[in-house]
């Protein structure tokens, strides 16, 4: 059915459409609009569904944990502060191997107090061992989010995922959505069959682990984190076969990247203004392409060598800042040609923290300084 809907509506219709058994959360702005029609849809009996409104980010995680573990398949949400109160638990998630799905609403860390978007809240819990997919529109969050769960809960997986739409710059945006029939969603997620829970039969889960065991557990969770990589691939194509979309090969989207010398990388809705910039510097005879990064965590080396390599440059667009170090993502897109024969010139923008514009004239800027330099640049596009 396609209708015009907010983006965190979109989200709720998916959750929806993916029958999770329990929810809990606590409101956050910018995530509120997604708890709040999701609790519409079980008050109106949409939905057979255990809400808890519990009190604080950190509660609705540790209960999130007890859900999942009793075998149910579990949601929630967050944004910023709230993702930031929720640190501590996030490691047990997945150190407990359990698929549990959250949307984060990417907002700004305080201080100062500042509720608009950028990626620094998800971008400090990349170390998680959740997987981190980054979406654009509202059509690719509410086919992320049902993806997510598939992901989640593959058996060579067994971790929880992660799926980031930019906090009003998408979450509260209206845009043209194809909602998917239930049936349709059915065939694609079947129930949740956990493989540990605990039901009738007495298990232990998350127990203590001694020196000699715990990196073994950590070996198995880094295994199940790369394991994802073609599990996300297998997702987005049989997602495909179903509904007729996909996002590149789930991992990255490329756009005009096979000839490109010159290759914006970003992730989320600054992508769709880059295409606008792309197409004019093509016009122009400039060789300009786009690297969409859709899968943060894992990362993507292999998928972003292969694609990038031919590249004279690559202009990595960070909502987000490693204090000391530059962006996150340039650091990856640095590690991950390290070892290459023939590198691309990496330049880092720092841009679009607390909310602020990148406009067009930022991207085509950067492009032309990119198009003009042999030497890496490092710039916060920033109009002081």
């Amino acid at each position: 059915m396609k209708k015009v809907t907010e983006a965190s509506q979109a989200v709720a219709e998916a959750v929806k459409l993916c029958r999770p058994g329990c929810i809990p959360v606590y409101p956050i702005t910018p995530q509120t609009h997604i708890p709040e029609r999701i609790s519409d849809f079980v008050d109106d009996g949409e939905m057979t569904c255990e809400m808890i409104y519990v009190e604080s980010e950190h509660s609705a995680l540790s209960a999130a944990i007890g859900s999942s573990a009793a075998g149910v398949r579990t949601y929630t949400a967050t944004a910023s502060q709230g993702l930031a109160l929720m640190h501590e638990i996030l490691h047990v998630v997945s150190g407990m191997r359990l698929p549990v799905v959250m949307n984060v609403a990417n907002r700004a860390l305080s201080a100062p107090i500042n509720i608009w978007n950028d990626h620094q809240d998800s971008m400090n819990a990349r170390d998680t061992s959740w997987v981190q997919l980054y979406v654009e529109s509202a059509q690719e969050a509410l086919d992320t989010t049902i993806q997510a769960f598939r992901i989640a809960e593959d058996k060579d997986v067994l971790l929880p995922v992660m799926v980031c739409l930019d906090g009003f710059t998408l979450s509260h945006v209206y845009e043209p959505v194809d909602v998917p029939d239930q049936k349709d969603v059915d065939k694609f997620l079947p129930a949740f069959k956990p493989l540990v829970s605990l039901d009738g039969k007495p298990v232990t889960m998350g127990p203590i682990g001694y020196p000699d065991q715990f990196m073994g557990f950590k070996m198995q969770q880094e295994d199940g984190m790369l394991a994802s990589l073609d599990v996300i691939k297998k997702a987005n194509s049989e997602f495909a076969k179903v509904f007729k979309r996909s996002y590149g090969d789930g991992l990255i989207e490329p756009y005009l990247l096979d000839d490109a010398d010159y290759v914006f990388v970003g992730l989320g809705t600054v992508c769709g203004t880059a295409r606008v910039v792309i197409d004019k510097l093509r016009k122009e005879g400039i060789k300009a392409g786009m690297c969409k990064l859709r899968t943060f965590r894992p990362f993507p080396t292999e998928e972003i060598v292969a694609a990038c390599s031919k590249a004279k440059a690559l202009l990595v667009f960070d909502k987000s800042f490693s204090y000391g170090f530059k962006g996150p993502v340039f650091a990856e897109f640095q590690s991950a040609f390290y070892d290459q024969p023939a590198k691309p010139v990496m330049h880092s923008f720092i841009a679009g923290l607390g909310g602020y514009d990148i406009r067009l004239d930022h991207i085509e800027s950067a492009f032309r300084k990119a198009a003009s330099s042999d030497k890496p640049l490092y710039e916060w596009l920033y109009d002081e």
